[in-house]
């Protein structure tokens, strides 16, 4: 398994090379882009395999975004041209994708979604100096790098981290749930919910709560119930379980059925119309979710996307698919600001961003291309979300 990811990452950057001697990089690709009617943004996300939904979404939540601008008369005088191609939920993919997209000639990419995915696309976008929104890779290494602590200059996100999510949900269960202590029962199988274990034990103990148990399960795992029992006898006040919906709707209805009463929190992952679907809505009372924003928030501007929405796709919009318009609409917002769509200019826009009116929360972009905005917390209940 190694020497054939070794030999594809391999052939991959040879691509990649190839493609930056064939076309120029940074403003010369923009200038490219200025001399026809239209202005090529890549989308690149998951479309397909195992977070699919998510992917799909923001994809269709991104597309109507442009839909709205090109029916408004576009950016700077000329249509915006969405390639949108699909990553297959895997790294190397998304790696590829971004080499073919750069090979058309894009100005910028939006996309993919999750943290894994966007470390495939990143290497291909710092390369040729073209700036990547990430609508919801939340891992906090996703704009910065670990190991020499610096910015990636063209990469940036619209979405928290994971790091402002976990601390969130530990503020909500002492605060609002008045809890005092709690189990934590998540993926180990990806850095997004580890992190997200993480952040939340961290702000968890160091307000005086006390963590009674800690377990993880494997993505795709079906039956949790040994485990559960071993959480059930440490008698929590509250269960932590970051993941994704795949998982975490099979378990909250395995603990449910086991006599777990206690309230049970989680993260973004957790955002799936097939969380209610599978657990089952009364299941999933009593259950708390941190998120981008909520369906139900009678704001103006928010109401008329999710109504946008509905026409268009025939179901509602979750988190995802906001995240990916807000995606869209930011890009085509910083590109109007750089005056013209040269990538480079418009990562500066980018970082120049202040207070820009998105679904997801009015957000500035910060030093190390974070947004700056608020968290939500839904809450089920009886099959509903509701804002708390």
């Amino acid at each position: 398994m190694r020497i054939r990811r070794k030999v594809s990452m391999l052939v991959l950057m040879l691509f990649m090379l190839s493609i930056v001697a064939g076309c120029s990089q940074g403003g010369d690709n923009g200038a490219a882009q200025q001399e026809g009617d239209t202005i090529k943004v890549g989308i690149n996300t998951e479309l397909s395999g195992p977070v699919a939904s998510y992917g799909s979404n923001a994809a269709n939540g991104a597309l109507l975004a442009i839909e709205e601008i090109n029916a408004a008369g576009g950016v700077l005088g000329k249509q915006l041209d969405p390639l949108s191609r699909d990553c297959k939920s895997i790294p190397d993919e998304a790696m590829s994708v971004s080499a073919a997209l750069v090979g058309e000639k894009i100005v910028a990419q939006i996309g993919p979604l999750t943290s894994g995915n966007v470390a495939g696309s990143t290497p291909v976008m710092m390369e040729n100096q073209i700036p990547l929104l990430a609508p919801a890779a939340t891992a906090v290494n996703v704009t910065v790098d670990e190991k020499t602590n610096k910015v990636r200059d063209f990469i940036f996100r619209v979405c928290y981290r994971d790091s402002d999510q976990g601390q969130r949900m530990a503020n909500f269960a002492l605060e609002d749930l008045n809890v005092k202590n709690a189990a934590i029962y998540g993926s180990t199988s990806d850095d997004y919910a580890t992190g997200l274990a993480k952040y939340f034990k961290e702000e968890f103990t160091s307000k005086g709560g006390t963590i009674v148990a800690e377990e993880g399960f494997v993505n795709g795992d079906k039956d949790f119930r040994a485990t559960l029992t071993k959480i059930k006898s440490a008698n929590p006040e509250f269960i932590y379980v970051p993941g994704y919906y795949t998982e975490v709707a099979v378990l909250i209805k395995q603990a449910r059925e086991m006599g777990i009463t206690c309230p049970i929190g989680g993260g973004d992952g957790w955002d799936s119309p097939d969380m209610v679907s599978v657990a089952g809505a009364e299941a999933l009372n009593n259950t708390y979710f941190t998120n981008h924003y909520s369906v139900e928030d009678p704001d103006p501007a928010i109401q008329s996307f999710v109504e946008a929405y509905k026409a268009k796709y025939n179901k509602l919009p979750d988190s995802f698919a906001a995240l990916g318009y807000d995606a869209a609409k930011l890009l085509a917002d910083a590109i109007e600001r750089a005056g013209e769509a040269d990538p480079i200019k418009i990562k500066e826009a980018l970082e120049a961003t202040k207070d820009f009116p998105g679904i997801t929360g009015t957000m500035s972009i910060d030093e190390n291309h974070n947004p700056v905005k608020n968290i939500v917390v839904i809450e089920y209940k009886d099959g509903n979300l509701i804002s708390r």
